[in-house]
């Protein structure tokens, strides 16, 4: 549906207008802010509701596109009237002044698309022929001290979770996707401030993080976390944060060395997941929806198959940071070399 506003003062709220064929003038609305934004819809919606027809011109025509729930409010009868009036399609929806509307996406068997964290564009089948026991022997310095870094922070989780693998995973996913977000902004920051292209690099180690936190959000649905096990997340990944950041600040070298070792460690964990499942010790449930589409599975997986394309994920992870590592091990930078973009 289109609805006109009579616009006099960028400052002011804009007021209904006449139904005219005027052209569409959305760039002017820039200047309101997100209250005045509020009013306009208000004011549409009581217009409609009154059926109450307004004077005035010039207009801007606006499309009711945006399917956010309307806040509730103690405004007056008319507010209400828009809500439980007969216009029922302006119950549902709210003005939209910038015409941004999420398309309607349908799969390949026809059915709608119900995800709106990831497209089917995103979705990938993982390789599962990787090979798992591959394993970078430290022979630097640097690489003995990354090891040993990454087997103390195992110790203490042992400890923690033992052999509760689903919220172990949860707290391993949580860590695992901090580190390819903040490779990322600080190549990104290194590219703007150099003026130079990254070689894919971003883009890589963001897609890094993005898969990491989709598996964060898959095992979600398997196991709920205790209020305990999230205060220990936001502890753990705060901490991990910034000695990260500080670290791939003071040698990215060292910082990817670490991540492929950690990966090392995610697909031993995974490894000993699927001991359990095996043994009955662990219930193999169906496998979540989410999970069924991102990874392409098949419409019977269950969380066995989940653990297995996650584990190959993870050694997806450890060759590219092992990779990376080498690279600057080698005095060159990321840029120099392409970078695997979507390697799965």
């Amino acid at each position: 549906m289109t609805i006109y506003f009579h616009y006099k003062n960028p400052r002011q709220p804009p007021t209904p207008s006449p139904h005219q064929n005027f052209p569409t003038v959305s760039k002017f609305l820039g200047f309101l802010s997100p209250n005045q934004e509020l009013m306009a819809s208000r004011a549409a919606m009581a217009m409609l509701a009154r059926r109450v027809p307004a004077v005035g011109s010039p207009a801007v025509r606006v499309r009711f596109v945006s399917a956010i729930p309307f806040p509730a409010s103690g405004g007056d009868s008319s507010e209400k009237k828009a809500v439980t009036g007969p216009a029922k399609e302006v119950e549902k929806t709210v003005a939209s002044y910038w015409g941004v509307e999420a398309p309607k996406i349908v799969k390949e068997d026809g059915t709608e698309w119900k995800w709106s964290c990831f497209r089917p564009w995103d979705t990938y089948s993982s390789d599962m022929s990787i090979d798992l026991q591959k394993h970078h022997v430290p022979v630097t310095w640097g690489d003995k001290m990354a090891r040993w870094t990454v087997k103390s922070l195992r110790w203490p989780t042992d400890i923690f979770f033992q052999r509760r693998y689903g919220c172990r995973a949860m707290m391993l996913e949580t860590v695992a996707a901090v580190p390819g977000m903040v490779g990322g902004l600080l190549l990104h920051c290194k590219s703007l401030r150099r003026f130079e292209h990254s070689g894919g690099w971003i883009r890589a180690l963001l897609e890094e993080a993005e898969n990491e936190r989709m598996h964060l959000m898959t095992f979600m649905e398997v196991s709920q976390p205790r209020w305990y096990e999230r205060a220990l997340v936001m502890t753990v990944q705060g901490v991990f944060f910034n000695a990260y950041f500080l670290g791939y600040l003071v040698s990215p070298k060292f910082a990817h060395r670490v991540v492929g070792y950690l990966e090392e460690e995610a697909i031993h964990s995974y490894t000993e997941f699927l001991k359990e499942l095996d043994k009955g010790n662990i219930e193999n449930v169906p496998a979540p929806a989410i999970a069924i589409d991102y990874w392409r599975l098949p419409q019977n997986a269950t969380l066995r198959d989940v653990v297995m394309v996650v584990r190959a994920d993870e050694a997806h992870h450890r060759d590219v940071n092992h990779f990376a590592s080498d690279i600057h091990c080698q005095g060159h930078e990321l840029r120099e070399l392409p970078a695997p973009v979507g390697y799965h």
